[in-house]
This record gives C-alpha cells, sequence and structure tokens, in this order.
C-alpha cells in the first residue's frame, strides 16, 4: 500500500511539475513573440492615455545611410541629415525628442542616434519618455554624463535625477521641458524621462505592473511592428479625431456620410501606424466581434470617401488596400500616395473614419 502510495505522489508530483513547465513555457513563448511596441507599452502607466512609439534603430535602417553611420560620436549635422531623411518619410511626427536631439546627442549620452526605441506616455496624470538603450549602454558612463550636465545625482540607483527650469536653459535653447527629470534603469536597459519629478518616481516604482486599458492593448497588438504609431485610448479618439472638432458645415457633411455608410459604433481603441514597408495601418477596438465587423465595412467605406475637416478626398491621401476584422479590431490597410504624409496628417482631428 506505501508503495502504491509512494508511485501516486511520484505521478502527481510529475504532473504537476509538467503542467508548471508548460505554464513558463508559454509565458516565454508570449514574451518571445511580443513586438517591441507590445514591450514598451507594457512599461507605460496604467492611466496611459495616448502613446506616441518611434523605432528608432528601425528608422535608422530605413532611411539607409543618413541612419546607418550614426553612432555616439557622430556630429549633430549628421545627426540632423538624419532626422530631415526620417521626417521626409513621415517616420519622425510621433517622438518627443526631436526638438532636442542636438543637445542630447552633446551632453547626455544618448538621441535618436544610438537609442533602440522612444514610446511617449501621456494622461491627465501626467508625461513621461521611455527610452529603450541597446544592451550593451554602460550606464555608468551615462550617470557620469548627467552628473556633467548638471543633473542632481539621486540617492539611489533607481530614483529620480533632479534637473527642472534650473538646469535646462544651461544646456540648449528649445529643449522639451520632458527632458527636467530622469531616472535609469539599468536592469531593463531603459532611461525614462518625465517634466514632473513626482510622476516620474510613481512611473519608475510600478514600471511593468499596471494593465494599460483593453483597447489600447488591442490595437497596441495589432499595429504589429511598426517605425512610428500615434495610438490612443478611445475616450481620447472619440474626442480628439471627432467631427465634433470641424466647423458646422464638415461636421453635417460627417453626419450624413456616416448615416450613409451604414453609422459606426465608439471605439475603445485607435493606432495608425507606419509600418516597415511604408504603408500606414489603422487599428481601431471595439466593445464586441459583432460591432467590429460592421465597422469595418462603414469605416473602410468612410476612409474611401470625402474628408470633411481635412479637406479634398481620402484618396488623395492613400488608397485602401484591406479592411479586415478580427475579433474586436478592425485593420485597415492603407497605401500613402506620393509626397504624403498620412500618419503626421491624420494622427490629429478630425478624421471622419475615426469618428464615434
Amino acid at each position: 500500500m506505501r508503495r502504491r502510495l509512494t508511485i501516486a505522489a511520484l505521478v502527481t508530483l510529475v504532473a504537476v511539475l509538467l503542467v508548471g513547465a508548460g505554464f513558463a513555457g508559454l509565458r516565454w513563448w508570449g514574451e518571445a513573440h511580443r513586438s517591441d511596441l507590445e514591450r514598451a507599452a507594457s512599461y507605460a502607466p496604467a492611466d496611459a492615455q495616448r502613446l506616441s512609439w518611434t523605432d528608432w534603430a528601425g528608422v535608422r535602417e530605413a532611411v539607409g545611410s543618413a541612419g546607418a553611420r550614426l553612432d555616439g560620436s557622430s556630429s549633430t549635422a549628421e545627426l540632423q541629415d538624419f532626422l530631415d531623411a526620417g521626417f521626409d518619410r513621415d517616420l519622425t511626427s510621433t517622438s518627443a525628442l526631436v526638438q532636442s536631439a542636438p543637445v542630447l546627442q552633446e551632453r547626455f549620452g544618448f538621441s535618436p542616434a544610438t537609442v533602440d526605441w522612444e514610446l511617449f506616455s501621456q494622461s491627465e496624470g501626467g508625461a513621461v519618455v521611455i527610452v529603450k538603450m541597446p544592451d550593451d549602454t554602460d550606464f555608468d558612463a551615462l550617470a557620469e554624463d548627467l552628473v556633467r550636465a548638471g543633473f542632481s545625482r539621486p540617492a539611489d540607483d533607481d530614483g529620480v535625477w533632479l534637473g527642472g527650469d534650473q538646469v535646462l536653459p544651461t544646456l540648449g535653447a528649445d529643449l522639451t521641458p520632458e527632458l527636467s527629470y530622469l531616472a535609469l534603469d539599468a536592469d531593463r536597459h531603459l532611461v525614462l524621462t518625465s517634466d514632473e519629478a513626482d510622476y516620474l518616481g510613481t512611473t519608475v516604482s510600478g514600471l511593468g505592473d499596471g494593465d494599460l486599458p483593453r483597447g489600447i492593448e488591442d490595437v497596441v497588438t495589432a499595429s504589429g511592428d511598426p517605425l512610428s504609431a500615434a495610438v490612443y485610448d478611445g475616450a481620447y479618439t472619440c474626442s480628439a479625431l471627432a467631427m465634433s472638432q470641424a466647423d458646422d458645415s464638415d461636421a453635417a457633411q460627417g453626419d450624413q456620410l456616416v448615416e450613409e455608410a451604414g453609422g459606426v459604433d465608439p471605439l475603445t481603441g485607435f493606432a495608425m501606424s507606419v509600418q516597415p514597408g511604408g504603408e500606414v495601418r489603422v487599428a481601431m477596438a471595439f466593445e464586441s466581434d459583432d460591432q467590429a465587423r460592421h465597422n469595418a465595412d462603414s469605416r473602410s467605406t468612410l476612409a474611401s470617401g470625402p474628408a470633411p475637416g481635412q479637406g479634398g478626398d481620402f484618396a488623395d491621401r492613400f488608397s485602401v488596400e484591406s479592411a479586415t476584422a478580427e475579433g474586436r479590431v478592425v485593420r485597415l490597410d492603407l497605401a500613402p500616395r506620393d509626397g504624403t504624409y498620412v500618419l503626421s496628417d491624420l494622427s490629429t482631428g478630425p478624421v471622419l473614419f475615426a469618428t464615434c
């Protein structure tokens, strides 16, 4: 009897270990297959309403020689050539750091010339820029750069470096206030910056612990591996991109076009992104699968016609290559016309096919 019990216990233990290994394997698989945008979004504060994404490593590759030759010793003129090339490809409009890039390159030890990616998170509570550094970054050297720049070192390694309006004006003109305070996370290879020390400290202490709204998570996943992206929660989308931002005549035309298209439902999340091949992807999340299937038709119709509030027709800016619904998410794949700036032009409202 004891032998049978021992064998049964061993079988149970093996089963538990196999189940545990299975769950661990699933977690590993999920992490390995997440996009850089998904990983970055997992660090954003839980109250985020807007995420602005720039894959700087991807942008450097996309613009060719202007980006490929950059490193930490590159001149500000070389950096500016790269930024100009990225602007021409509509790949830099979502960055919070472009204006400050030359000073970052010279004084901070990092810039768009060297970082992997940048995520700018905004909410009513505050804003934070999260920058991923290359894995071989010397964070001790970064800390010394900040000391030389005039920032006050925190008591703890994960504390907030204090700069503020006493330091930034001494470093250069037109620096974004988002560089007022910094934090270094060497374990995750991150640099975080903000214009509010308390908000930055709260973000650092809860890094990766919060859950973003479901709608944002839905559209982030659907966006794949973009070079540049603007991501909004439903409430922000339904106010900032709505036709209520247009004048009365354009708003009335928008109402008529929405009715003719079969109507729309409110969004829970919205993302517009530039993909590595140059195409633009729009992801829109809804409360249900049924709403998504209905809106795939109505939103693609709206995106193929007049653009009240923007002027002209959307067809002047892009063609709609496909419109699909998968689960709660509608995806529009757009092919921009030559010389157009679809992301930078249409990530602010009013945008008829994003209206609620």
